[in-house]
């Protein structure tokens, strides 16, 4: 990945988007400019996925579903541009074949090559100096769909059909009676879909059961594929980190800091729904309530940890049947700001925030000016630092205030008490932090939860890209600082130890109150 957001070389089939585009891949961008072009091919990518749905009655292939309301188009629109893919609707209950392959589909590869786009954007202001020019965003775009996305996508689509993944485009058919009723199934590409739903830490879902689905995700072999998937580009994006900046250890320290919380998140989940609590665990074999038996409990508790320690939101099993505790790790993987390791580079551009965080801690306790890869971190950028992790908690825990104090929004919730707070703290959760999950429960198809959630999902999204690209202008202009015996060593385990405790004290203090109103107090309760 390094080499090709580095190459000077354009393929063919690149310029020919760029010539049907009317970009200059070859000019480079300041961070405005830059913004600019994320902000307009974002607006321009809702406006076409909103249109996209309200005709859709109209459209073939739409296997004779309505068009979508506005208020839930808009949700839909907002949430696969901005790589959130929270569905408040049943898949296969509302989407065409043209919807799911022309908009969707299309919205997760390019919603994550924006993502890896503005990630190189920072990184290259930490490698520059003297500069304001972050590279040209239409040539990250471009790159990043058609080199990195678009290949892998390919062979885990074909490596999907081969566990038993359906890829067609068949229409609404029967298949037997079941139970005194009919049964009826429609197909679709699937296969190629979740490939790219999972690569691109996306998550949306083809069926309404998402990756619990048969369709979707056939057994434990496939199960394990769209794991790796899950975390294939956001691990790796450090080691190209670690190249652009010209310090491999620099990012082997990221890496060891996203693989620690990672692994704890794991082991913790595996205990906490592992563990017994009466006969009926013991006689399923621990917490199996809302878990597919084709996984068990450990296939479901790696999945749950892989897609809310990232931005996919795919989910394998009902988050709201996990154990109070279980429940709560999930919600805090969400809030940690998804960096461990994150989305197709949210996750990385979120852990370099908090690495700047880290060694701004570290500068006032003993005294000196904070650096960090040969850039010093004054008061603009520790502002825009600071801007960048207040957005999304602020975001959250508003709009669950909002939503606990109206009369109407609390009707929504199918459980009362702390479970019922939780339903919707995830919510907002997974929304303003872009993850897509959903802890079910909560009938989020209303005119108040499609409005919301879908503000907070854009907001979410694009205003911590602003403090993002204005960090990566401020630091490309910097000239470097040499480093002297008093620099602190931002490659050693001592950082990494370091690093971890900021993402877990700051994450503590912001969302502690609100976890302890929720799945803490259904979890000592049980």
């Amino acid at each position: 990945m390094a080499a090709v957001y580095s190459s000077k070389k354009h393929l063919r089939v690149e310029k020919w988007i760029y010539k049907s585009i009317g970009a200059n891949p070859d000019t480079e961008m300041r961070w405005p400019a830059y913004l600019r072009g994320v902000l307009a091919f974002s607006a321009v990518s809702v406006l076409f996925l909103y249109l996209l749905q309200r005709v859709q009655g109209s459209l073939p292939g739409s296997l004779g579903f309505a068009s979508i309301d506005p208020d839930q188009a808009f949700n839909t629109a907002a949430s696969f541009v901005a790589n959130t893919n929270w569905q408040s609707y049943y898949g296969e209950q509302a989407m065409g074949h043209v919807v799911q392959t022309g908009g969707l589909a299309v919205q997760n590869f390019v919603s994550a090559a924006v993502g890896i786009a503005v990630a190189v954007a920072l990184v290259r202001g930490f490698a520059r100096s003297r500069t304001g020019e972050l590279g040209n965003f239409w040539s990250d775009l471009v790159r990043g769909t058609v080199r990195i996305l678009l290949p892998i996508a390919v062979v885990g689509a074909f490596a999907l059909v081969a566990c038993g993944a359906i890829q067609n485009f068949s229409g609404i058919h029967g298949v037997g009676q079941f139970l005194g009723g009919s049964q009826q199934w429609n197909g679709g590409a699937v296969a190629s879909q979740e490939a790219i739903k999972e690569l691109g830490t996306n998550g949306g879902g083809y069926f309404n059961a998402n990756s619990a689905h048969p369709f979707e995700n056939p057994n434990g072999l496939s199960n394990l594929l769209e794991i790796f998937l899950i975390l294939l580009i956001p691990f790796a994006l450090t080691r190209t980190f670690g190249r652009m900046v010209g310090s491999l250890k620099q990012g082997y320290a990221i890496l060891a800091t996203m693989g620690v919380i990672w692994l704890g998140f794991s082991a913790l989940m595996m205990w906490t729904e592992f563990a017994h609590h009466g006969p009926a665990f013991d006689i399923a074999g621990g917490a199996m309530e809302g878990k597919e038996t084709r996984f068990g409990v450990g296939g479901s508790s790696i999945f749950a940890v892989a897609t809310t320690l990232t931005s996919t939101g795919a989910v394998n099993s009902f988050h709201s049947s996990f154990t109070g505790f279980g429940g709560g790790i999930t919600m805090l993987g969400m809030q940690l700001g998804e960096i461990a390791p994150g989305g197709t580079g949210s996750g990385l551009y979120g852990m370099l925030i908090m690495a700047i965080i880290a060694v701004f801690i570290a500068g006032l306790m003993v005294g000196r000016t904070p650096e960090y890869l040969g850039k010093k971190i004054g008061t603009r950028e520790i502002k825009l630092a600071a801007c960048y992790i207040l957005i999304t908690p602020a975001l959250v825990l508003c709009f669950t205030a909002a939503a606990m104090a109206l009369p109407t929004p609390v009707h929504s919730m199918t459980n009362s008490g702390a479970h019922g707070f939780s339903e919707i703290l995830y919510a907002y959760t997974s929304g303003a932090n872009n993850n897509g999950s959903a802890f079910a429960g909560l009938n989020a198809d209303t005119q108040w939860f499609n409005t919301t959630i879908g503000l907070a999902m854009l907001l979410g999204r694009f205003l911590p890209m602003v403090f993002v690209l204005a960090l990566a202008g401020s630091l490309a202009e910097q000239k470097p600082v040499p480093a002297t015996v008093g620099t602190l060593g931002t490659h050693k385990p001592l950082f990494t130890g370091l690093l971890v405790g900021t993402i877990l004290i700051v994450t503590g203090l912001t969302f502690f109150p609100a976890l302890a109103l929720g799945p803490l107090a259904e979890g000592l309760a049980s």
